[in-house]
């Protein structure tokens, strides 16, 4: 029965998200538990006349750590690609040479078989994509940007010469979305960031997710110098420690999270899209825009966010204000 409910998300994935035309090949990377939710939207593809190709790998032990190269490069000659994972592969040379190739892909990272059949899926995307292509272009080569919350974040950086990211989980030759978030983002120059981040709704990573207590950030010249909060912040920090890479401490994006059907429930892309939520990045920038490669991308969320991109108010205590 509930394949049958998970088959509506699975057509509006592979209808309106990717776009699946008759006759593609849409390769569909997962991992072994995440196999049913795979099956259900290659039926969806096969329905659509496309020909699936499922490949199964090993689950990746840290985020953003590079697939197979045998998969990598079936991604790349595919018309498309789906990627059905835990770990996320998002920002990784994989993704970004598919789609430099010309592919087209959505990431459904630590997708649960419920997010097929309610959250964040059931939004009108089509409605929502001009509010997000114009915060991206507003964001993109901003001089200053100025990030503000209530709960004390304050954070400041130049975008300059970066370009604005719309995510709005519909793509087209050689884009790629995550999905269900609906997120316009920018990659900070390097070097720029500094102040404070103070995370008061998610960290959906490492078994964190919705935060009990704030984790504050103090960021200079665009790392994180010091983490201070409670027992969530303290397995962010030892994490971060363990990697023994510097580039885990990179001020790597800004997201703003526009999805008004998404809720903080502990899974990273409907976190993320929470309507009103900003999320600061950190590590690898290299799919976003900017040219850091570390060995993991997390995203550290806040609730009603402020924003001002070269003197315009674009969002005030969460409300988008263009």
């Amino acid at each position: 029965m509930k394949k049958i409910l998970m088959s509506r998300g699975a057509k509006k994935i592979v209808d309106v998200c990717v776009g699946v035309k008759p006759c593609e090949t849409v390769s569909i990377i997962t991992e072994p538990l995440k196999l049913t939710i795979a099956e259900t939207i290659a039926s969806a593809v096969y329905e659509a006349g496309a020909e699936p190709v499922i490949t199964v790998m090993m689950p990746r032990e840290i985020d953003s750590t590079e697939p197979p190269k045998c998969i990598a490069e079936m991604m790349k000659a595919s018309d498309a690609f789906i990627s059905v994972v835990g770990k996320s592969i998002t920002h990784t040379n994989a993704v970004k040479d598919a789609i430099k190739n010309g592919s087209r892909g959505v990431v459904l990272t630590q997708f649960s078989e419920e997010m097929l059949i309610h959250g964040g899926l059931e939004a009108d995307f089509k409605s929502i994509a001009p509010v997000c292509k114009t915060m991206a272009d507003k964001l993109a080569n901003s001089n200053e940007v100025v990030l503000t919350t209530a709960n004390g974040t304050n954070l400041r950086y130049s975008a300059l010469g970066r370009r604005g990211n719309a995510l709005y989980c519909m793509v087209e030759k050689g884009q790629f979305s995550t999905v269900p978030t609906v997120e316009a983002n920018v990659s900070p120059l390097e070097g720029t960031a500094n102040g404070v981040v103070i995370a008061d709704g998610s960290i959906p990573y490492l078994g964190i997710g919705v935060l009990d207590e704030p984790v504050k950030l103090t960021i200079e010249n665009g790392f994180i110098t010091s983490i201070f909060g409670g027992k969530q912040a303290k397995i962010l920090e030892e994490d971060l420690k363990s990697k023994n890479d510097p580039n885990v401490y990179n001020i790597a994006e800004m997201g703003v999270g526009l999805n008004p059907c998404c809720k903080f429930v502990g899974f990273m892309l409907e976190d993320e899209g929470v309507y009103g939520s900003v999320h600061i990045g950190i590590g690898t920038s290299i799919t976003l825009g900017g040219t850091v490669k570390a060995s993991c991308h997390y995203d550290l969320i806040m609730r009603d966010a402020t924003i001002v991109a070269d003197g315009e108010l674009l969002m005030e205590s969460g409300k988008v204000k263009f």
